[in-house]
């Protein structure tokens, strides 16, 4: 007699296993058909994204927390954190490996709310304003378009951002202050309340939104140029594995972009949100034009891996729940036959 449980609904856990593994290929195979899965545009087409969102951020910037806390500290105590190396050097000596993990949580719930936004709404706003424009001005018009879809998300995305990345801040900067995010937030509320959160609100946006801007512009501009002139076929020749390569390489020239319009503002809401009472403005004055610069190299690095990696997610999470994925776009046929006219 086989033992209770060795079998379940009259199959063997054997069985179960099969049957588990033959679903999963299925779904694997069924995620790289051409079918699709929602409508363009609809409410679970904005949710999946929202969720892509989510992932993408959440995963890859906790990730790298290590580089982030020693890249935060750089810019916040640049006489005992010199460089990259000595930074992690430091920070191991002083706190052990389980030092650079400090701030995990917030970077964790912060940045997947974020991403909820920042992926979720931009697929909002860049489809609401290619409506609003039509077919030919979204065409003429379109890294406009994806600027100002980019920036109207960004803008919703940090204020749900903005608590936890003050937190990480303090939790990583400022020794004895907390080492869990349930720590810190009461002790930040009891200092300076509402405050405490939303103080770097303003210069979060001037770093995140610029960042966000040239994220998405160059990341669409930078794949419509490698399906055109690197990519020896059309997209819709590529397989999806191939098409998500061309996402990751897109992805890191966009982030090395990235990383240079919006480092000065990251400096400066590190060092803000180091203590309590100091303004953008004083900050901006105290570090100086060479000390806004201070961590570039390793943010770089940072940033260009993570946007790459971001994409690649965000794209993957597009081809398993069969999303439709419109091609790079191409001149409509009435603005081509306008323009022959016109020659």
């Amino acid at each position: 007699m086989p033992l209770p449980w060795t079998r379940v609904s009259g199959l063997s856990c054997k069985e179960h296993f099969q049957s588990f593994l033959k679903y999963i290929l299925k779904f694997t195979v069924l995620s790289f058909t051409e079918e699709i899965s929602c409508e363009f545009g609809s409410g679970k087409y904005y949710a999946l994204c929202g969720f892509g969102g989510i992932l993408s951020c959440g995963i890859t910037h906790t990730a790298i927390v290590p580089l982030d806390l020693v890249k935060c500290r750089i810019q916040v105590d640049p006489g005992k954190y010199k460089g990259m190396f000595t930074g992690f050097g430091v920070t191991v000596r002083e706190d052990g490996f389980r030092g650079l993990a400090k701030g995990w949580a917030p970077t964790f719930f912060g940045y997947s709310i974020q991403g909820l936004g920042k992926f979720g709404l931009y697929e909002v706003f860049k489809i609401t304003y290619a409506d609003m424009l039509g077919e030919e001005n979204t065409y003429l018009w379109r890294t406009s378009l994806y600027l100002a879809a980019s920036a109207s998300a960004e803008f919703f995305a940090d204020i749900g951002l903005a608590p936890f990345e003050a937190s990480k801040v303090r939790i990583q900067t400022q020794p004895g202050f907390a080492t869990t995010l349930r720590e810190a937030m009461p002790k930040m509320w009891k200092d300076e309340g509402i405050r405490a959160f939303y103080k770097g609100l303003p210069p979060l946006w001037g770093r995140q939104i610029p960042y966000t801007m040239m994220k998405f512009a160059a990341f669409e501009r930078s794949v419509e140029f490698l399906y055109k002139n690197v990519v020896p076929k059309p997209r819709g020749e590529c397989t999806k594995p191939e098409q998500l390569i061309v996402t990751f390489a897109g992805g890191y020239i966009a982030g090395v972009f990235c990383a240079l319009v919006s480092h000065p503002a990251d400096t400066i809401v590190s060092k803000l949100n180091q203590g309590k009472g100091s303004g953008a403005i004083a900050v901006a004055k105290e570090l100086g034009w060479v000390g806004l610069w201070k961590g570039l190299v390793p943010r770089i690095i940072m940033i260009g891996t993570l946007t790459a990696l971001q994409w690649f997610i965000y794209d993957t999470v597009k081809v398993v729940f069969q999303l439709p994925r419109p091609p790079p776009p191409e001149m409509p046929e009435s603005l081509r036959a306008k323009l022959a006219l016109e020659k």
